[in-house]
């Protein structure tokens, strides 16, 4: 497994290590301790935070809902305490001659009567925002705004119960319509332009024209009890801030928030803001604004209450919501109270800084003092360490000497340092012995690795013999069999020819491709036999100027230079002559250079230089030559294709070529005592070296050819 391995270091540091397990003794409590208790004061205090936030925005919602349900009460109080009063029972009085003359409607014409001045007195002090009276059927018989006598109110659930059961007060959303029916200022009051929110769900709505109200019906009785009329009065809170600025200046009195932060609440219709104290950039109220799309769904959609942190506008709060519901109990809204977290979280932030550092340096101070006092115990066992190490690098006279301890490390310092004096001289004679010993072995060694090296050399030529052997033969089996079906071919190519005549013109493409098949079937049995008995084709050795025949080679190769488009550098380096057949030294070059150029398809640069090299032995300078650099920019050859490189009838090339061009230019320049070396980076190029003797040593039997490597 991969973490055993990892730690089998340090496991074995302290398995070895009398001072690391003393250590590990005296810091492992403060090592150990301190992050434990960091991360439970770190778990506790998150969550004891969160907690105790949750529960203070938890107790100020509540504030908040009772206040509201104050308000929402209040109201009905005012309708129900104008309802009961003595002048709407006189206003109605006098109210009711008139209206019994009159047709529907025929109170609004002309100068208001007694009622409707009344309507509108009452609305001001009360603090409405409008105030009607029905008839018992819900019809309304005045209206302190716009509402035409006669029209119908009974529709609204609270008027109805308040018809047949008694007051009720409730919060109701009115369509722009109705506001308008109602008063057209409170149409317009009510609008109000919707505001991009970051986190809040897309709406198409650019403005919410609806109303939330606290609407509140009362009936109307005459002295026998009987209903005669029903009060109907309502507040919009749309725009509404002197409700939010009381909640919040109730729930979030001077100083109730440390630390700096704010508390706010808001009065939502659906999601958006409709009264609020959340303030936007240079203190702008944030109406028009919307809550987040996970708060609508936990407290709208599903009718949960959130207290919990939540996105606000631009900041994050410490949140609380509860949907407002309708007389139908449906969800319409939400009330909000919340403060900014961040004060908090600051605070929370810094005071576990402050313990973290103090815990640090109680750890720290009491780690340097545990120090101190085990330095005593292991300054000993170091001294007796350093003197095993001193002994271990050669230092045979190293002793622990006096350590100033006089405890058992002490006694035992002194008993180590007797301990290596009699070893000391017990050492030295087995010194003697031993040098005695390893000259013997030495001498015998000697004579066994030069009949090793013999024999392993042997071994290579034999085997190199007997493969060079089996494939000659296979080689000249093939050459044969294959010679003479060659042979009739041509023949019968040139009979053909010769007897089509001018009726072989249709045909003549197709009869030269057979007859270069057949020319490249010959060069392969060619070069199969000239790589299976080198000696028959062997040329005359005379000394050359390897720059002449690159120069030639150059010649040679130059339409297939240009058709590749690759540019050629020579850089002759050398005036050294070697010893070796011209023509096969120009094979050997020219089927390096072609197979460097076709390393290079899309282009490039083809070196070649050459070099005097002189090897050295240990009596001085034992060979001379010429080195010739054969580079190119093509993609290099791989690393496992290296090894490989000048083996028979080996080759990357799938089309085309036999394999056999490299293994017959080793096997040309190893018959004069040279070799050839390669050297590549894949993807930067390759480099062919040739290594040529001044004075050439003709190798009867080829041994295997090195691989890589440099001179």
């Amino acid at each position: 497994m991969r973490l055993p391995r990892l730690l089998r270091p340090l496991l074995d540091y302290f398995a070895g290590s009398v001072r690391a397990k003393l250590l590990f003794l005296v810091l492992a409590p403060l090592m150990l301790g301190f992050p434990i208790i960091m991360g439970l004061t770190w778990y506790w205090s998150h969550t004891y935070y969160h907690k105790l936030l949750v529960f203070k925005v938890g107790s100020d919602l509540v504030s908040a809902h009772e206040y509201f349900d104050r308000v929402v009460a209040d109201v009905g109080n005012r309708v129900e305490g104008f309802a009961d009063s003595r002048r709407l029972a006189a206003a109605l009085a006098h109210e009711a001659p008139s209206a019994d003359r009159s047709a529907p409607g025929a109170a609004h014409q002309g100068v208001p009567g007694e009622l409707q001045v009344l309507l509108e007195q009452v609305r001001g002090e009360r603090g409405l925002d409008y105030l009607n009276v029905l008839d018992v059927n819900g019809r309304v018989l005045r209206s302190s705004g716009t509402l035409p006598a006669g029209a119908e109110r009974a529709h609204w659930p609270l008027v109805m119960r308040a018809i047949r059961e008694g007051a009720a007060s409730g919060v109701e959303v009115f369509e722009a319509a109705e506001l308008g029916a109602i008063a057209p200022a409170l149409r317009e009051r009510a609008r109000l332009a919707l505001r991009d929110t970051p986190r809040a769900r897309a709406d198409d709505r650019d403005e919410e024209t609806r109303g939330m109200v606290i609407q509140a019906a009362a009936p109307v009785v005459d002295a026998r009890g009987n209903l005669v009329a029903v009060v109907e009065g309502g507040l919009l809170l749309n725009g509404n801030l002197a409700i939010v600025d009381t909640i919040n200046a109730i729930v979030y009195r001077d100083g109730s928030l440390p630390l700096g932060s704010k508390g706010t609440a808001t009065l939502f219709l659906g999601d958006a803001r409709i009264a609020t104290n959340v303030r936007l950039f240079a203190g702008e109220r944030a109406l028009g604004t919307r809550a987040s799309a996970e708060v609508r769904e936990h407290v709208l959609e599903q009718g949960h209450t959130w207290l919990e942190t939540a996105f606000v506008v631009n900041d994050w709060y410490v949140s609380g919501y509860e949907p407002v519901l309708d007389s139908a109990g449906e969800r319409v809204g939400m009330l909000y109270v919340g403060f900014l977290e961040a004060p908090f979280r600051v605070a929370k932030t810094v005071a576990l800084l402050v313990i973290f550092c103090l815990f640090l340096l109680i750890s720290l101070a009491g780690a340097v003092w545990s120090l101190q006092w085990a330095r005593s115990i292991f300054r000993p066992i170091e001294r007796m360490h350093g003197t095993i190490g001193r002994i271990e690098a050669g230092e045979g006279a190293a002793r622990v000497g006096e350590v100033g301890s006089r405890d058992e490390l002490g006694l035992l310092a002194r008993e180590f340092d007797r301990l290596l004096d009699t070893l000391a001289g017990k050492r030295e004679q087995l010194q003697q012995l031993a040098e005695s010993l390893d000259r013997k072995v030495v001498e015998r060694t000697r004579d066994l690795e030069a009949a090793n090296a013999e024999l392993r050399t042997a071994q290579r030529q034999l085997v190199m013999t007997e493969k060079l052997a089996a494939i000659g033969e296979l080689t000249a089996g093939v050459a044969h069999e294959i010679s003479n079906p060659t042979a009739v071919i041509q023949g019968n190519l040139e009979l053909l020819r010769e007897e089509l005549g001018e009726h072989a013109t249709p045909v003549l493409n197709e009869i030269r491709l057979i007859d270069e098949q057949v020319n490249r079937i010959r060069k392969i049995v060619t070069k199969l036999l000239q790589f299976a008995r080198p000696g028959e084709f062997a040329g005359y050795a005379a000394a050359v100027d390897v720059n002449t025949v690159l120069a030639d080679c150059l010649v040679l190769t130059r339409q297939h230079l240009s058709r590749q488009g690759v540019t050629v550098r020579h850089e002759p380096g050398t005036l050294r002559l070697v010893e070796i057949n011209e023509q096969e030294l120009q094979q050997v070059l020219i089927n390096l250079i072609v197979n460097a150029v076709q390393a290079m398809p899309a282009g490039g640069t083809l070196t070649l230089t050459t070099a005097d090299w002189d090897e050295r032995g240990p009596g001085g300078i034992v060979a001379r030559g010429v080195c010739v650099t054969v580079r190119d920019t093509g993609q290099g050859i791989r690393d496992e294709d290296l090894a490989r490189i000048f083996d028979p009838f080996f080759t990357t090339k799938k089309t085309q070529g036999t394999g056999l061009g490299l293994s017959i230019s080793y096997s040309l320049v190893e018959r004069y005592g040279g070799r050839i070396t390669v050297e590549s980076v894949p993807g930067a190029g390759a480099a062919f070296t040739v290594w040529l003797l001044t004075e050439p040593e003709y190798h009867v039997e080829p041994v295997e050819p090195a691989r890589n490597g440099g001179a």
